[in-house]
C-alpha cells in the first residue's frame, strides 16, 4: 500500500482587522495530495477576495481584505488530512486621523453663553457604546447638557456654556473589538469675577483716602488687564471714574475728597473679555481736620528729691495746622492712672515737672495740640526716680562693627568704666535710617550683652547706630557711629528645580494623601501660584511655600482630585516658571457583574459579563478569564488583557464540564472574581444508529408535514441574539428549509439552523436592522408540504 500523508503543520485560528489581510496555511507530508477548503462545513469553490495557493507542501488560503463575511470555521482536508481553524474579524471603533489630531492637540475654546457641539463621526461594528466623562465622572443629559448617540457619530452639545464647564473631556468608544478613547480640553472664557472683597481703607485723611483690595478668584480664562475704579458721593447717584490701575497693583489714592464728606467705592476686574461685575465698599468717611500726631517718648534730663526735668521733640506729623502747644501727664511707675501736669498747653519742648515724691519712679508722656484739638500722646518715658542725680553710666568703649550683611548689622562693644559704684544694668541700642529725624529703639528690653544685631535694614543703605549703658540712675552718654549694609542678593530668574524629582504622572490610590513637594531659587522671592485644570485649587488642597520648597497637600485623595496640576513662579521682574503634572486618583478595581456563557458559533463558548464599576473611573482597567474543568479543579488563565466584556474559548471539549471566572485588573493590583455556579458544557454527538423496521403490506405509513407548533414573532434590541422554532411532523421526516423575505438561508453562514427530531430553530446573531423582516419555516417530503410565517422586528437606534 502507499504511505498515508501525515500533518506537518496545521491551521491556526486567526484574529484579524476589518480591512487588514488574513492568510490560513498548513503544511502536509506529500507534494500530491490535493487539498478542498471548507467554511462553516461547506465547501469553497470561489468567494470575493479569497484565493488558494499551493506551494510545494504548503496549502494556503489568501484572504486580501478581510470583511465580516469572512468570520467563520474554515477547514483544510485532503487525502488522509484533516485540521480546523476559525477566523474572528475585529473591527474596533475608528475615527478619523485628522480629527483625532484636531481634537486632541488644540483645544475646544469657546465663549462664555455660546453653544458648544462637539461631534465625532465613527466607524465599527457595530453596536458601538460611546460615553463621555469629565473629571472621570460620566456625563449623562440634563437641563444644561445633551448627549446624542447615532451609529455613525457621537456628539456633546451644551447649548449656553459656562464657566464651569471647563475641563479634560474623554470620550470612550467601546464594541465587542476594543475600545478607543479620546482626550479633548474645553475652555470656556467669561469676564472675570468681581474682584475679591472687602475693600479696606488702608489709610484716610481730610486730603486722601487709600483703598485696598483682592484679585478675583476666577480671572475668567485670560490675563486680567487691568482694574477700573469708581466713587459715589454719599447722597448722589452718579458714580464718578476715578481711574485705572494695573492688574498687578490692587490699591489706589484718590485726593479727590473733602474733609468730613462719605463716599462709596466700587472696583472692576477687567480682562480681554469685558469687565467684571463692581465689587462696592461700605461707606467711607474722609476725616475732618487732623490733629497732631505723637511724639516721641519724652527723655529725662535730670531729676532731685521732689522734681524731675524732662524734654521731648515735635511730633512727625503736626497735623491739618500748627500745634499750638504741649500737654505734660506723669504715673507712678506700677500705676495705670495718668494724671495732668499743666492744664494749659506749653509751648516750650522742656518742663520741670515738681511736687513728686522722694524714692518714689515716675513715668511722663507728652501730647501736642493744635486747632483740632489734642492729639495722641506719646509712648511713655523711662521710669526716672525722684532722687538727687547721681552719676549715669560712663560712654561704653571701643563701639565698632564686627560684621555686616544686606539686611543687618552687628555691634560690639566694651562695658563703660564704673564710676562710684554705678553698675550697668543693660544697654540700650538705637538706629536712624537715612533722611530720618528720630531714633527707633532696637529692643524694647534693656540689651544684656555687649554684641547686638541690628536687623531688617535695606540693603546698600547707610544708617546711624548709637549705643548707651543704663544704670539706676538713667542713660549714659551715647557712643554713635556710622554703618552701611551690604549688596543685596543677586537677581535670580525663578526656577523650578524639577529635574528627575517629581513625575510627570503621580498614581494615588484613593483615600491616600497626594503630597508633592517641588524645589525652586528665585531672588526677590516670587508668587507661587497653583492652578488644577487651569482653575484655582479647590478648598480639599493647601499648598505650603518656605525656605525656597512649594509643596502641594490633598488630606485623603477622591476620584475628582485626579487632573492636571500646575505651579507657576513669578516674580517682580516680570519673569515666569511654570511646570505641569498628571495626578490619577485610582483604587483596586471592583469586580465585574454577573457572567453569562452561550454557544454562539458550534464548538466554542462565548462568555460575557457586566461591566466593573471601575470602568467609570478607570481607564487602564481590563479582564483576566480563567477556567478549570472540575469543581475542585485549578484555575488556568484563557483570557489576558481584555478591553471589552466578552471573550470566546475555542478549545471546548465536547461532555466536559467547564467553570469560568473574570477578574477586574489595573496597576494597583486585582478585583474579587465573579465566576460561574453551575458547569456548562456541550452535549456529545449521538452515536448514529439504524432501526430496522418491520415492513407490512397493504399498510401505507406516510404523512403529509403538518406544523405542531407554529413560529411566534420576535422583537429583538440591536445586537442582541434572536432564536426562532417550531415544531414539525410527518413522515418520511420532512426536509426543513428556511426564508428571509423569500429569500433561501440555507447556504448564508450569518445564520444556524438546527432539526432535532423535529424541533427547528434558527439562530441569527447579533441582529441588525438587515436582519428585519418575515421569515419562513417550509416543511416538505413526498406527501405534501407545510409552513409557518413569523415577523422579526428590530428595536433600537439606526
Amino acid at each position: 500500500p502507499a504511505p498515508r500523508c501525515y500533518l506537518n503543520k496545521q491551521l491556526l485560528n486567526l484574529r484579524v482587522l476589518k480591512g487588514e489581510p488574513a492568510e490560513l496555511s498548513c503544511t502536509v507530508s506529500k507534494e500530491d495530495v490535493t487539498g478542498t477548503w471548507f467554511k462553516d462545513g461547506l465547501k469553497l469553490t470561489s468567494m470575493d477576495g479569497v484565493s488558494f495557493e499551493k506551494k510545494g507542501l504548503v496549502h494556503k488560503l489568501v484572504i486580501s481584505k478581510v470583511e465580516e463575511i469572512h468570520a467563520g470555521k474554515y477547514r483544510f482536508q485532503g487525502g488522509d488530512v484533516k485540521t480546523e481553524a476559525s477566523i474572528f474579524v475585529e473591527d474596533p471603533p475608528r475615527v478619523d486621523k485628522v480629527l483625532l489630531q484636531n481634537l486632541t492637540s488644540v483645544p475646544t475654546v469657546a465663549k462664555a453663553g455660546q453653544s458648544v457641539k462637539i461631534k465625532i463621526p465613527f466607524e465599527g461594528r457595530q453596536p458601538i457604546r460611546a460615553s463621555w466623562l469629565k473629571d472621570r465622572l460620566e456625563l449623562a443629559d440634563d437641563t444644561r447638557m445633551r448627549l446624542d448617540k447615532t451609529d455613525s457619530f457621537t456628539m456633546l452639545s451644551i447649548p449656553s456654556s459656562q464657566r464651569r464647564d471647563c475641563g479634560d473631556y474623554k470620550v470612550r468608544l467601546r464594541n465587542d473589538s476594543g475600545v478607543l478613547e479620546i482626550n479633548l480640553k474645553l475652555l470656556v472664557v467669561d469676564k472675570p469675577q468681581p474682584p475679591e472683597g472687602p475693600i479696606k481703607v488702608v489709610e484716610s485723611s481730610a486730603s486722601s483716602i487709600t483703598i485696598q483690595w483682592k484679585p478675583p478668584k476666577d480671572d475668567g480664562g485670560k490675563p486680567l488687564q487691568r482694574y477700573m475704579v469708581e466713587r459715589q458721593q454719599g447722597g448722589k447717584n452718579e458714580w464718578e471714574a476715578l481711574g485705572e490701575t494695573p492688574r498687578t497693583c490692587t490699591t489706589f489714592t484718590t485726593s479727590k475728597v473733602e474733609a468730613d464728606m462719605s463716599y462709596y467705592f466700587r472696583v472692576r476686574a477687567v480682562n480681554a473679555e469685558g469687565s467684571s461685575e463692581p465689587l462696592e465698599s461700605d461707606e467711607v468717611k474722609a476725616v475732618g481736620k487732623a490733629s497732631p500726631g505723637a511724639p516721641d517718648p519724652p527723655e529725662i534730663v535730670s531729676a532731685t528729691k521732689d522734681s524731675i526735668t524732662i524734654a521731648w521733640k515735635a511730633p512727625g506729623k503736626a497735623g491739618t495746622s500748627q500745634i499750638l502747644g504741649y500737654v505734660v501727664q506723669k504715673r507712678k511707675k506700677g500705676t495705670i492712672t495718668w494724671l495732668p501736669v499743666n492744664t494749659a498747653p506749653v509751648a516750650d519742648k522742656k518742663m520741670k515737672v515738681p511736687n513728686l515724691k522722694k524714692g518714689l519712679q515716675y513715668e511722663f508722656r507728652v501730647a501736642a495740640v493744635n486747632a483740632a484739638g489734642l492729639g495722641d500722646a506719646s509712648d511713655p518715658s523711662q521710669p526716672a526716680w525722684a532722687q538727687d542725680a547721681t552719676k549715669t553710666p560712663g560712654q561704653v568703649q571701643e563701639l565698632r562693627v564686627s560684621s555686616r550683611d544686606s539686611s543687618s548689622v552687628t555691634l560690639t562693644w566694651r562695658k563703660p568704666e564704673v564710676q562710684d559704684g554705678n553698675d550697668v544694668k543693660g544697654y540700650e541700642v538705637e538706629v536712624k535710617a537715612p533722611k530720618s529725624l528720630s531714633w527707633t529703639k532696637c529692643s524694647a528690653l534693656p540689651i544684656q550683652g555687649t554684641t547686638y544685631t541690628v536687623k531688617g535694614l535695606q540693603a546698600n543703605q547707610s544708617y546711624s547706630l548709637r549705643v548707651r549703658a543704663l544704670g539706676d540712675s538713667g542713660l549714659g552718654e551715647a557712643a554713635e557711629l556710622e554703618a552701611s549694609t551690604g549688596d543685596g542678593p543677586r537677581e535670580v530668574p525663578p526656577r523650578l528645580l524639577v529635574d528627575g524629582r517629581v513625575k510627570s504622572t503621580l498614581v494615588v490610590r484613593a483615600g491616600n494623601s497626594i503630597r508633592v513637594k517641588i524645589p525652586f531659587e528665585a531672588s526677590p522671592d516670587p508668587v507661587v501660584t497653583w492652578l488644577k485644570d487651569g482653575l484655582p485649587l479647590p478648598k480639599r488642597a493647601t499648598t505650603d511655600t518656605k525656605d525656597g520648597t512649594t509643596q502641594l497637600l490633598v488630606g485623603a485623595a477622591e476620584f475628582s482630585d485626579s487632573g492636571t496640576y500646575t505651579v507657576e513662579l513669578q516674580n517682580g521682574l516680570g519673569k515666569r516658571e511654570t511646570f505641569s503634572f498628571q495626578v490619577q486618583v485610582t483604587d483596586i478595581p471592583q469586580p465585574p457583574g454577573a457572567l453569562q456563557l452561550a454557544e454562539k458559533v458550534p464548538g466554542t463558548v462565548t462568555v460575557t459579563w457586566e461591566p466593573s464599576a471601575s470602568e467609570k473611573w478607570e481607564e487602564n482597567l481590563f479582564y483576566t478569564v480563567l477556567k478549570r474543568e472540575s469543581e475542585k479543579g485549578l484555575w488556568h488563565v484563557v483570557g489576558d488583557l481584555i478591553f471589552t466584556n466578552q471573550f470566546t474559548f475555542t478549545k471546548v471539549i465536547p461532555g466536559r464540564d467547564y467553570y469560568f471566572r473574570v477578574v477586574a485588573k489595573n496597576a494597583l493590583g486585582a478585583s474579587g472574581p465573579a465566576e460561574t455556579l453551575q458547569p456548562w458544557s456541550i452535549r456529545r454527538p449521538k452515536a448514529q444508529f439504524e432501526v430496522k423496521a418491520h415492513s407490512y403490506r397493504g399498510v401505507n405509513q406516510n404523512q403529509p408535514p403538518r406544523i405542531l407548533v407554529p413560529l411566534k414573532p420576535h422583537v429583538v434590541p440591536t445586537g442582541s441574539e434572536c432564536h426562532m422554532s417550531c415544531a414539525v411532523g410527518g413522515y418520511p421526516l420532512p426536509k426543513i428549509t428556511w426564508y428571509k423575505d423569500n429569500r433561501d438561508l440555507s447556504t448564508d453562514p450569518a445564520y444556524f439552523c438546527t432539526n432535532d427530531f423535529g424541533v427547528c430553530s434558527l439562530v441569527v446573531l447579533g441582529v441588525s436592522k438587515q436582519d428585519e423582516g418575515e421569515y419562513m419555516v417550509e416543511a416538505t417530503n413526498a406527501s405534501g408540504r407545510a409552513f409557518s410565517r413569523a415577523f422579526l422586528t428590530i428595536k433600537g437606534k439606526w
